[in-house]
């Protein structure tokens, strides 16, 4: 008897994880059921417990069901939840969103996404990733960085740590060795705006300005944060100590503006982001600070991907300057 029991709990569990299952029929007559995350740029992606996430063209795609909640923009100034996706002609689907029955075309809905709740019980993402480049002629170089950052998102907090390691040596010459370490903590207030507290540390053994600590606070504003990307702006008044190469010591606090976005397109396949800070200090012997990084994910799989990206970190005062630029060509994993 208590064989049957779970047996009959483990069956209805299943049609129970079935029943909520979106479904995608294709021209062809093939039918795939899965979990709807995003339309966009044309293409369809779709959450399986048996190939991952399968991207489709919606060109192909006769018809859709859903019973989840779904955003559904139908152009620039048009946007409506739907509270269900139920089947229809094909090229077309009917939305359900309390009122009457709406039929529209699939080739007319510019974006489909599931909306993400401000407030999630968790959240975590990041990407690492490699880089390495060697040359062996009269001019002998080896040039190889690790980067990691992640985001973990609980509640109305969210952590995030960035990590950062780059090191060059040409013709047994160490030319660049830096390590950078970063941690924020984000407290939302409300659902877009949130106190940022950051501290910061760099080691840079080559260049003029070897130590960085930066201890930062204030106050930001979640722009979006979606399937497609996000968009954050922070101002935080700063508390920098610098100590530089002959010995040099240097406190003062500044005024940043820090900023954090990336965007997917064509379905997920590519993502640009760029993030950084910038720095004005309250004294006359630095001038600035200046710390970003811009760049291009194209991912391989639903994990790995290549990463194109330049950076940019440079301090300009009486002590001494830092001007890094860098241009890198990694590969990595996400999550």
């Amino acid at each position: 008897m208590r064989a049957f029991a779970v047996c009959s709990f483990a069956i209805s569990l299943i049609f129970s994880i079935s029943a909520h299952a979106d479904t995608v029929w294709l021209k062809n007559g093939d039918r795939l059921t899965g979990s709807i995350l995003l339309l966009d740029s044309g293409k369809l992606l779709l959450e399986t417990d048996y190939a991952g996430t399968i991207t489709l063209k919606i060109s192909k795609v006769a018809t859709l069901e859903s019973k989840q909640p779904l955003l559904v923009k139908l152009d620039q100034f048009t946007s409506e939840t739907s509270k269900e996706l139920r089947p229809a002609p094909e090229g077309s689907v009917r939305i359900v969103n309390g009122g009457p029955e709406q039929t529209v075309e699939l080739d007319a809905i510019q974006q489909l996404m599931v909306p993400r709740p401000i407030i999630e019980d968790l959240r975590w993402k990041g990407n690492l990733s490699f880089s390495a480049d060697y040359k062996r002629n009269e001019n002998s170089s080896d040039d190889y960085g690790l980067d990691i950052n992640t985001e973990l998102r609980h509640g109305l907090w969210r952590h995030g740590l960035d990590t950062e390691y780059d090191y060059e040596t040409k013709n047994g010459t160490k030319k660049t060795e830096n390590f950078e370490a970063s941690y924020a903590l984000d407290r939302f207030i409300t659902e877009r705006w949130f106190w940022k507290n950051k501290a910061k540390y760099i080691n840079d053994h080559v260049e003029d300005l070897r130590r960085q600590h930066v201890y930062g606070t204030g106050p930001g504003f979640q722009f979006w944060d979606n399937e497609l990307g996000a968009f954050a702006l922070s101002g935080l008044l700063n508390h920098n100590k610098f100590k530089f190469v002959h010995g040099e010591k240097q406190s003062f606090n500044s005024g940043n503006l820090s900023w954090d976005y990336n965007r997917y397109i064509s379905g997920k396949s590519f993502e640009l982001y760029t993030k950084g800070e910038f720095g004005v200090p309250f004294i006359s012997d630095i001038d600035y600070v200046l710390d970003s990084e811009a760049g291009m994910r194209y991912k391989l799989n639903s994990w790995a991907a290549v990463t194109l990206r330049a950076e940019w970190d440079k301090v300009s005062s009486k002590y001494g300057d830092l001007n890094d630029r860098r241009y890198v060509i990694g590969v990595g994993v996400g999550w």
